[in-house]
């Protein structure tokens, strides 16, 4: 865990594997204040926590999804990431498969 203070805030970031379907990908904590950015980077593209703009790395031509939280208020971690329902696919992100409605544990699996 790493940790970075800013003007009195203590941001802490975490990571840990996550197992896909055809390879292994990068999961990642970063406590902000009173939230979490939470978001896995596999092979293929991203999946994230609805703090991410997929529309804005569609411009780079990078697959991106997001999700929102299948209970409780807000995703706060790689579980309930993988646990979400797939909010917001960009174009890059459909081309591998990707669907609104799917798991975010699917949607990895497609992009890794």
């Amino acid at each position: 865990m790493a940790f970075i203070t800013r003007k009195h805030q203590i941001i802490s970031m975490h990571e840990e594997p996550v197992p896909l379907r055809n390879s292994e990908g990068k999961g990642f904590v970063i406590a902000i204040g009173p939230v979490n950015l939470v978001g896995v980077v596999a092979a293929r593209g991203l999946l994230g926590c609805g703090a991410f703009d997929v529309t804005a790395l569609e411009k780079f031509g990078y697959a991106a999804a997001r999700v929102r939280p299948s209970g409780g208020p807000s995703i706060t971690t790689i579980s309930d990431l993988l646990e979400g329902i797939v909010k917001d696919a960009n174009a890059d992100a459909r081309g591998l498969g990707v669907a609104v409605g799917m798991t975010g544990k699917e949607a990895l699996d497609l992009l890794s």
